[in-house]
């Protein structure tokens, strides 16, 4: 879709100036940074999620004296 919005405003004749087809160019490299800064994101809370889930499970594992018996 993409494709064909930027073929149709780069080759219609009535449009001289570059203007529309450098906002689209300048708004897809931000949406592209965007992406990118999220799937950043979405990578370390994925780290972090891992390890907290790691130390969580290693709580469990651990004997509780409480709860052995007398």
């Amino acid at each position: 879709m993409a494709k064909a919005l930027l073929g149709y405003m780069s080759s219609d004749p009535r449009n001289t100036s570059r203007l529309p087809v450098d906002r689209l160019a300048r708004e897809n490299r931000n949406l592209r940074e965007r992406v990118a800064d999220l799937e950043a994101l979405v990578t370390r809370l994925s780290e972090e999620n891992d390890a907290l889930l790691a130390a969580r499970s290693a709580d469990l594992l651990e004997p509780v004296e409480e709860m052995q018996p007398a």
